[in-house]
């Protein structure tokens, strides 16, 4: 089948080499207080709100108030006489192979996927879930309101899948899949359905790009029509992509990918 569908792909693949991941808050752009104190990693915002109430936080050497803003940078934010700095944000890549969970500890015992990460990197957070079975893009991070926006469904960010499936998707099955198949929790909907190549004597190739993230439901939605996912690979997450990653390989996004995260697709929420 020619592939005369577009592919939903995001942007050119970028460079894998590693970089310095960016500061939570450049110089230069004023921060909440609160806000401040919890890229400070001292506390939640409204931890930080009793913290401030306290008196226990200083702003150029005076005690600060509730809604103040500050100028990381250019004002000295101290709590209990200690300068505090906000935390470097920090974006990973990691190509997670098949038969590991997604998940810090798994009380089963099972491998994760921060066995793939050096320990210092173990305090951030996975974007999303990959079930253990599937493979691909899984992003990590400790930037909390970029990675929720990029997973809540109003902003509908994309993604792009790869499955090996059992049997030849006709293009009745590649129409249902654009118009909507019925799921236990609902209808769901792939952006494009592409019908790629033939890799073994009854398993077909296709790539499905969705903007949901509803459990296993890739899977699903392929069962639903009659084509089993024997291997499935998520190629690309919002702009970011996996590109020539090695399997069980990381590396910090870069510069570009990361202004691309928070300014690209999350800008525009779908209405």
């Amino acid at each position: 089948m020619k592939k005369n569908r577009s592919a939903g792909r995001g942007p050119d693949k970028r460079s894998v080499s590693a970089n310095r991941p960016p500061s939570a808050a450049p110089a230069g752009i004023p921060l909440r207080l609160q806000s401040y104190l919890a890229k400070a990693g001292v506390a939640s915002r409204r931890g930080g709100e009793d913290m401030i109430r306290a008196g226990r936080v200083t702003i150029n050497g005076r005690i600060a108030e509730i809604g103040e803003s500050v100028t990381p940078g250019v004002d000295r934010v101290e709590l209990d006489g200690r300068p505090l700095e906000p935390a470097k944000v920090e974006w990973i890549a990691l190509h997670k192979p098949r038969g590991y969970v997604t998940t810090r500890d798994d009380p089963r015992g099972r491998r994760t996927v921060y066995h793939f990460l050096p320990q210092e990197l173990h305090h951030l957070f996975h974007v999303g879930r990959l079930d253990r079975e599937s493979e691909g893009l899984l992003l990590l991070t400790n930037d909390g309101a970029t990675a929720n926006r990029l997973l809540h469904p109003r902003y509908g960010t994309t993604k792009e899948y790869v499955a090996e499936v059992q049997g030849k998707p006709d293009a009745r099955a590649l129409e249902r899949l654009e118009s909507g198949v019925r799921l236990d929790d609902g209808i769901a909907r792939a952006e494009s359905a592409i019908l790629l190549d033939q890799v073994g004597d009854d398993t077909f190739r296709v790539q499905l790009v969705l903007r949901e993230g509803r459990k296993r439901e890739v899977r699903r939605m392929l069962e639903k029509v009659g084509h089993p996912v024997e291997r499935l690979v998520r190629r690309r997450f919002g702009p970011v992509e996996l590109g020539d990653l090695g399997n069980g390989r990381w590396r910090h996004l870069t510069t570009a990918e990361v202004k691309s995260l928070r300014e690209g697709e999350i800008s525009n929420p779908s209405s």
